[in-house]
């Protein structure tokens, strides 16, 4: 059973350094995205389990991430989860709507985040 690999994608050093401390921790394999432009190149580099990305981003933003992914058919496994402060209704059907697994609005509970990260990844594919 390999480790699973977590891009971290968000602008904010900050929350990357957080997650990234809580990820491996965690035990995941951790890659770290600082913008929309970098997580699309990490995508196309490396097949990761798991994308957890920020929405607002300064070129790419991570709506457009979530779609580009989502029309990859080799990286049909990936989850995504959106981390954003963008938390109306209708920001967080839109995360959906592009194909998110999972939108998780901010400030959130890293316990809560972990939990959800487990069980997204014990699902595997469809």
């Amino acid at each position: 059973m390999k480790t699973p690999h977590i891009l971290i994608v968000d602008d904010e050093p900050n929350i990357v350094m957080s997650l990234e401390f809580l990820m491996r921790k965690n035990g995941y394999q951790v890659g770290i995205a600082r913008n929309g432009t970098e997580a699309l190149a990490a995508i196309a580099e490396t097949p990761f389990d798991l994308v957890l990305l920020d929405v607002m981003m300064p070129d790419v933003d991570g709506y457009q991430v979530c779609r580009q992914l989502r029309q990859r058919p080799d990286r049909a496994a990936t989850k995504v989860v959106f981390l954003s402060a963008k938390s109306r209704d209708a920001d967080v059907q839109k995360g959906y709507d592009v194909g998110a697994d999972l939108y998780v609005p901010k400030p959130f509970s890293t316990r809560q985040l972990m939990e959800k990260v487990r069980e997204l990844l014990a699902i595997g594919p469809p």
